[in-house]
Parts: structure tokens; sequence; C-alpha cells
């Protein structure tokens, strides 16, 4: 019996809604499991860059996008297709240096907190979505680029936006960041190396 030549791996879609609900009752369990929130923050973020190691492999057959040059075509990459092809968002890119190795990614809606009102009581601390930060920090590492990357502001938190950063090691902490008060998420994206140059 012989196989059919050149067939497309099937990909079965998961339910959106599933997703962000089970997410959410890991996020509950991991509460219940950890008492300190940056115990529960490092857990979420280490199970985020696993899935983004591996992610990669998947983005990279699947989106076909050839060859990045610079580091705004990566974080563009990231914006318009890996998030548009993965939670089917498509955030907005700003660059914040002259460097050009600072970005933000501007997300209107995070579907990730679709169906959380709050955090938890007592949970100040909590990130609750910082598998997205480990996600893109395992991806880039796995492009040779390395990055650290952090919330800043959170609509859980009472922030309206979110931001999430991705900082250089030369770079302080950021305050007063402002944007459009319909914002969701902005993910502050800062890439640190990057091979032959950026």
């Amino acid at each position: 019996m012989s196989r059919p030549a050149h067939r497309r791996p099937e990909y079965h879609k998961i339910n959106k809604d599933l997703f962000v609900l089970t997410y959410g009752a890991l996020v509950a369990q991991l509460c219940k499991d950890y008492e300190k929130d940056e115990d529960v923050n490092q857990y979420l973020d280490k199970m985020g860059y696993g899935i983004g190691t591996r992610l990669v492999e998947d983005f990279l057959a699947r989106s076909c996008v050839g060859r990045c040059h610079s580091y705004s075509e990566i974080i563009d990459i990231i914006a318009q297709v890996a998030f548009k092809m993965y939670l089917g968002i498509t955030p907005s890119v700003t660059c914040n240096n002259s460097s050009k190795n600072e970005f933000s990614l501007i997300l209107e809606k995070n579907p990730l907190v679709e169906f959380v009102e709050e955090l938890p009581a007592g949970r100040s601390s909590l990130c609750y979505c910082n598998l997205l930060c480990g996600i893109i920090r395992g991806a880039l590492e796995m492009v040779h680029l390395a990055a650290d990357v952090t919330f800043l502001q959170d609509r859980l938190k009472g922030h309206n936006p979110g931001v999430l950063f991705i900082p250089d090691e030369s770079t302080k902490p950021r305050t007063g960041i402002t944007v459009s008060p319909s914002v969701d998420l902005i993910l502050y994206v800062i890439t640190l190396s990057m091979p032959g140059g950026g």
C-alpha cells in the first residue's frame, strides 16, 4: 500500500473558548498550589517558554515566512502572523527607540482574559497572562534572539492598557507609558541580540 505523495499534515484547531477556560482553570490551580504570586508567575513563564520553543517550529512550517533581516521584521511577523495564527488577533506595533530594538505590541483585545473580570483576592502581584511572556521569550531564543519579557501593566490589575515589556539588559524600568484606554495589553519588546547584526 502506498502513501499519497506531498500530503499536507492535518491540523486540528482547538476551540478558542475551551482554550481560554482551560487556561483559567490552570491559573486557578496554580494559585492553590503556590502561596506566592512570584512562584505562579515563574511557573507560567517557564511553561510558556517550553511552549514557545516548540511552537516556533510549527509556526515556521505553517507560515512559510522567509528569513528576517531586522528586529522590526521579526516583531512585525510576530504581530501580524503569529498572533493572528494562534490567538486570532493582530496587535499594532510601535518602535520605541532609534536603535530599533524596543517595540510595543498593542493588543486591542487579549483573548486570555476574555472571561476574567478580576484577579483572585490577595493575588495583586499575579501576572495572569505571564504564559505569553514565556512563549515569546522561548520562540525568540529558538531563532537566536535573547529576550526578557515582562508585563508592565495589565487590565486585570486596574491598568488600562496592559503593557508587556521586554527590556534590554541595560534598560531601566519604564514608568508613565500611556496609550488609548481601550487597549487591553501592550506587549513591549526589546530584543537583546541578533546574530549577524541588526
